[in-house]
């Protein structure tokens, strides 16, 4: 008898390239966007916490309303694709724009932003529709 260990995705749920380069990123609402000295952008946004470290830091008497806060400085790229991000623009369109500002071939910009995009996505920043 073979039992099976691992869950494997249905294909019915998997997008496909071009369709998951149609989405819309859309920047979150509770995030601070601040625009330093050098042009680029710091990104504030606040950390949600496991229900075991927020009760663990109550208990070592961490004020319980204080909002806890993590920020994000990014580099020229990320700043130029961040600007980019107006939530009317799709990630193909981002990419686009991004492979013609920085004279990159379309696979290169390709890889960069949706990396970039993904990395944003897990941190909770953006969101896609």
């Amino acid at each position: 008898m073979i039992m099976k260990v691992f869950k494997t995705k249905s294909a019915g749920s998997l997008l496909t390239r071009k369709e998951s380069l149609e989405f819309k990123p859309v920047k979150n609402l509770q995030i601070k966007e601040v625009r330093l000295k050098t042009g680029d952008v710091q990104i504030e946004y606040p950390l949600a916490m496991r229900p075991w470290i927020a009760a663990l830091a109550r208990r070592l008497g961490s004020p319980q309303d204080r909002i806890r806060t993590r920020k994000l400085q990014l580099d020229t790229l990320g700043t130029a694709v961040w600007d980019l991000m107006d939530g009317e623009r799709s990630v193909r369109q981002i990419i686009k724009a991004f492979a013609l500002t920085h004279q990159l071939q379309a696979k290169e910009a390709e890889v960069s932003v949706t990396r970039f995009i993904r990395e944003l996505g897990k941190r909770g920043l953006i969101g896609l529709s």
